[in-house]
């Protein structure tokens, strides 16, 4: 599946000024975008929304980034995997993640062993067809032995809330062929005062969440995880700048391993969709 070199990411509402589901993506796919990714949500089951995604657009592939493997069952993501592949085929890429303990923990099941729950996940799948086979599948991996398993056992690796040095580390692990397709989250801001708020108001849920910090730990900002991160971790997990800035974060990703970046403009989700950011930032992200 060619995804191109830059995907948007986005998790909030697709609904375009008219209110329309989805026609944010088919405005993202005439700009020229290579890929479209949602989250899978936090309702049980396989979501609709990437249903909607493919119907109004006409060829771009759409990811899900992530559907949880505690929120569908493997029956679930290969039932609607092949749903999908019948109506659309070709164009739908199911990336799965382990998720994260207070999130699960929501649905009343105790986070354990997440990293055998996928390995197991993964063998159902197996047996459940070839739509859900390994090239068909990423996994969101941060850790050694998940970036392993996504190079082993799926067509690569989805990694979120990460740094540029995550995607050095990640290509040397999986090696030169798997799949890196990791999420940025921009600031289309050059003011550093106004786009590291605007940043740290996104980075401080995430930090919260222990895979993320665990991640970041290892990666040498242990010291820098208090109050939504220091400047130095919010300048290293979130771009800001204007779009010249924004398309150099981009190509340290790509120069450092990523074969596609997905890439989140952090915006309020209750004032809609962002057009403009990804309006003005195609041409610079999608130049060569």
């Amino acid at each position: 599946m060619e995804l191109g070199r830059v995907g948007v990411w986005w998790s909030g509402s697709w609904r375009g000024a008219d209110g329309t589901p989805g026609a944010a993506a088919a405005e993202l796919e005439s700009l020229g975008y290579g890929a479209l990714w949602s989250s899978g949500g936090m309702e049980p089951g396989f979501s609709d929304r990437f249903g909607r995604l493919l119907a109004r657009t006409e060829q771009v592939p759409v990811a899900s980034g992530i559907l949880s493997i505690w929120h569908a069952t493997p029956a679930q993501a290969a039932a609607g995997a092949t749903g999908l592949e019948a109506t659309h085929p070709g164009r739908f890429l199911l990336g799965l993640g382990a998720s994260h303990a207070p999130i699960v923990e929501r649905l009343g099941t105790p986070y354990a062993r997440p990293y055998s729950r996928m390995v197991s996940y993964l063998d159902a799948l197996d047996d459940l067809g070839p739509t859900v086979a390994a090239d068909r599948r990423v996994l969101a991996a941060l850790g050694p032995r998940m970036l392993t398993l996504a190079a082993e056992r799926a067509a690569g690796a989805h990694p979120y809330f990460v740094p540029v040095e995550h995607i050095a580390r990640a290509r040397s692990l999986m090696g030169p062929g798997p799949l890196l397709a990791p999420e940025l989250a921009v600031v289309l801001e050059p003011d550093p005062v106004v786009a590291r708020a605007k940043a740290r108001e996104y980075t401080t849920g995430y930090l919260g969440l222990t895979n993320y910090a665990h991640n970041l730990a290892t990666l040498g900002f242990g010291d820098d995880l208090e109050g939504g991160g220091t400047d130095r971790l919010v300048d290293a997990v979130v771009a800001w700048g204007d779009t010249a800035a924004l398309a150099q974060r981009v190509r340290a990703f790509h120069d450092a391993g990523a074969d596609h970046v997905c890439v989140q403009v952090v915006a309020d989700r209750s004032d809609g969709f962002p057009f403009d950011a990804y309006r003005q930032l195609a041409p610079a992200l999608l130049a060569g």
